[in-house]
C-alpha cells in the first residue's frame, strides 16, 4: 500500500511538471473584425504662467535694509569714536598749553621783613606713643583672632 501510494504521488508530480512545461496559447479574439480606434480627446489649452511673488524676494529686501541698517550704526559709531578721539586730543593739547604757562619760570615777590614773624601753637592734642606690635605670626597662626594689644586712638 506505502508503495502504490509513493508510485501514484511520483506519476503526479511528473503528470504536473509535464503539463507546467507545455506552454498555453492564447485563443483567439471573439470577434475577427478591426479594432475601433476610439477619437483622441482634444487637446487642452495651454496654461500661462501666473507672476509669483517668492519668499526670497521678500526676504532679499528686508536682508537690505537690515544691512543698510547695520552699516549707518557702524559708520555712527565710527563717526562718534572719532569725534570722543579728536575732543580727547584737543583737551590733551590744552592742558599741555596751560602747562607750559605754568613752567615759564616768574620772579618772587620779596617777603616782608618789616614785621617779625611769631608762630602759632598748635591746636591739636599731642600724639600718645604707643609700643610697635610685632605679633605678625600670631596673625598666620590665627587670624581670627587678630587684635592689637596696645590700640589708643
Amino acid at each position: 500500500m506505502k508503495e502504490q501510494a509513493l508510485v501514484r504521488k511520483l506519476q503526479e508530480s511528473a503528470a504536473e511538471e509535464r503539463k507546467n512545461r507545455i506552454p498555453i496559447a492564447q485563443g483567439l479574439p471573439l470577434t475577427t473584425e478591426k479594432p475601433q480606434i476610439l477619437p483622441k480627446p482634444p487637446l487642452k489649452e495651454k496654461t500661462k504662467p501666473s507672476k509669483i511673488k517668492l519668499h526670497t524676494e521678500q526676504r532679499a529686501a528686508r536682508r537690505a535694509g537690515f544691512d543698510d541698517m547695520v552699516a549707518y550704526k557702524m559708520y555712527s559709531q565710527e563717526f562718534l569714536k572719532r569725534y570722543q578721539e579728536r575732543l580727547i586730543k584737543m583737551i590733551e593739547e590744552e592742558d599741555i598749553k596751560a602747562l607750559r604757562k605754568e613752567m615759564i619760570p616768574k620772579a618772587q615777590l620779596m617777603p616782608l621783613f618789616d614785621e617779625p614773624f611769631f608762630p602759632q601753637r598748635s591746636n591739636r592734642p599731642l600724639t600718645i606713643p604707643r609700643e610697635p606690635s610685632f605679633c605678625i605670626l600670631d596673625y598666620y597662626r590665627y587670624p581670627q583672632r587678630m587684635y592689637y594689644k596696645y590700640e589708643t586712638y
